[in-house]
């Protein structure tokens, strides 16, 4: 018996810069970031090479973005998967010296004048879950989880960051993006030191608002500066405020919501309690407030902006993407702050082109929804077109040109499922120590689907004219009567000592028996009750949750057993 074997061979052509430029490429995204376009950004910025190297300042772009597909690999490693496809080619072979050099010659303006020519809106409005009518769904965010070297130079320029217990062990960095929801693309990004706060560094973002863009921010873009500087651009705002707030009721309209003003724009505001039900049996129910300048009831009904505003976790999703997905969770590289520039500004044009890549390939598919593309599946095949050199260019050889793409077909044959609703706790899973208190509530520890959702508006209340004086409740007349009839210091020594705030747990009930199905913030309470000291009275109305008393909801927020 003979035994006979075949080979085969395979061949592929690549198509690559010439000489020493060919290891400047990003696979099949360098059709998103041309080779013409990273040479007008480096002439702009002044950072081509004075002459000819072995390593000149295009490849280095590349070589910067490369490092953030590849997060936890050195930089000769890094450097072989550029090359590792360009069989034949006499390609340099640098230290990691000449590397690190070859980053600092470039410098970090490069990288954010190629993020600020690449970020912006990236879908059709027609796109499903891009636009709510006529406006694009934006969402303001911080993400102060960023992890930098812990290096004098970091620590100096960041500061470092302070737990319960001690320092963190890292200084940490400050992200604030402005995020189009339906495809989580970033339209701006601005980043530093985290002592700055929030709405210090989304100022920095409004000149990228539009009139056609509908805006959602949570609590802590609650300030009446902000507000008006985010209304001065034209822009629409949905946001949610603090329960503490006392606006004025102008007019109460039929859906629940009731006109207003707010940092001196007319407002409308809506006030309810979210309660939804688990396939589990439960019932949990959430307080909140929302503010929005879309003033009309009838073509924007309450309940359809209550849902409209659950869009903002989207920019929770992108930063999920960011930081765990395509950073892997890693510190960062660099040492000192220039190098930490450089190498965020390249993370947020590899995720935007990224994206845009996604994006693409999802509306080839008319009614899809980008929620559904996987963003996992796209970097894995960016990072196998990278190694291999394929598809730096997008003609295929016989003259057609495959619009597609090789992380387009992998997006559409990966495409995740319809989102469904669902629920769980928010808590750090790996807090700093195992033994302080870990604020909890009734919500899950695991994602539990949601199989009701409804929503209880409550209706504003005008507050009375400024000249006339308010009222006193049946609770305040009976604390008022306790005051005048209160006993003489020589009766009180001879009686018992009462127990502490007896009274003012009598009151809290009665008042929240007043209204069973409302929920109340401690905060509110306590101004209703005239507290000094309403952290106290917040630990208080704790205590009485555990003791079954009340119902804890939320957090600082109880309802009624």
């Amino acid at each position: 018996m003979s035994r006979q074997s075949a080979t085969t061979t395979v061949t592929r052509a690549i198509t690559v810069a010439d000489g020493i430029y060919s290891p400047g490429h990003l696979g099949e995204l360098t059709q998103h970031v041309p080779f013409e376009l990273v040479d007008a950004i480096l002439t702009d910025s002044r950072a081509v090479q004075r002459r000819l190297r072995d390593l000149p300042s295009r490849v280095g772009v590349y070589f910067v973005l490369a490092l953030g597909l590849f997060p936890r690999l050195g930089y000769v490693r890094v450097w072989g998967k550029l090359v590792a496809g360009l069989h034949g080619l006499a390609v340099p072979t640098p230290s990691d010296k000449a590397l690190r050099d070859l980053r600092r010659r470039i410098g970090s303006a490069p990288l954010k004048a190629l993020f600020e020519v690449l970020a912006g809106p990236i879908a059709q409005p027609r796109t499903p879950g891009v636009c709510y009518r006529r406006w694009r769904t934006v969402a303001f965010d911080g993400c102060s989880s960023l992890k930098v070297p812990d290096t004098t130079r970091n620590r100096d320029h960041y500061g470092r960051a302070c737990y319960r217990q001690a320092w963190a062990g890292y200084p940490m960095l400050m992200l604030m993006t402005l995020v189009e929801t339906g495809t989580r693309a970033l339209i701006g990004a601005t980043f530093g030191a985290p002592a700055a706060g929030e709405s210090t560094y989304a100022l920095r973002l409004l000149q990228h608002l539009r009139s056609d863009m509908l805006v959602l921010a949570d609590r802590a873009f609650d300030a009446d500066a902000f507000l008006r500087e985010v209304a001065a651009t034209g822009a629409q705002l949905l946001v949610r405020i603090r329960t503490s707030r006392r606006p004025p009721v102008l007019a109460q309209l039929s859906d629940g919501s009731f006109l207003s003003v707010l940092a001196g724009l007319k407002v409308r505001i809506i006030d309810a309690d979210v309660i939804v039900t688990l396939a589990d049996g439960r019932r949990l129910q959430g307080r909140y407030r929302l503010v929005t300048t879309l003033t009309d009831h009838r073509t924007d009904p309450a309940e359809q902006l209550i849902q409209l505003y659950h869009e903002r976790w989207e920019i929770e999703s992108a930063y999920l993407a960011l930081r765990h997905t395509l950073l892997t969770g890693a510190v960062l590289r660099s040492g000192d702050p220039a190098g930490i520039e450089q190498e965020m500004w390249a993370a947020l044009t590899l995720y935007q082109v990224l994206r845009r890549a996604m994006t693409d390939a999802v509306e080839t598919r008319p009614g899809t929804d980008p929620d559904r593309a996987c963003f996992t599946t796209a970097l894995q095949r960016a990072r196998e077109q990278v190694i291999t050199a394929h598809r730096i260019l997008p003609d295929t050889g016989d003259g057609a040109v495959d619009l597609l793409g090789g992380i387009g077909r992998a997006v559409l044959a990966g495409l995740l499922p319809a989102r469904r609703r669902r629920l769980s706790i928010r808590k750090v899973k790996s807090p700093i120590s195992r033994y302080h208190t870990h604020r909890t509530d009734d919500r899950p520890p695991g994602s539990v689907t949601i199989t009701d959702l409804h929503f209880l508006i409550h209706h504003g209340r005008p507050a009375p004219p400024a000249a006339q004086p308010r009222p006193l409740r049946s609770w305040a007349l009976d604390r008022h009567l306790a005051d005048t009839t209160r006993p003489t210091p020589a009766a009180r020594r001879d009686k018992p000592a009462a127990p502490a705030r007896v009274g003012r747990k009598q009151h809290t009930l009665a008042l929240m028996r007043a209204q069973p199905g409302r929920s109340w913030h401690a905060r509110e309470i306590g101004q209703l009750l005239d507290v000094p000291d309403l952290h106290s009275f917040g630990v208080q109305m704790a205590q009485w949750a555990r003791q079954g008393l009340i119902h804890k909801i939320d957090r600082g927020i109880y309802i009624l057993p």
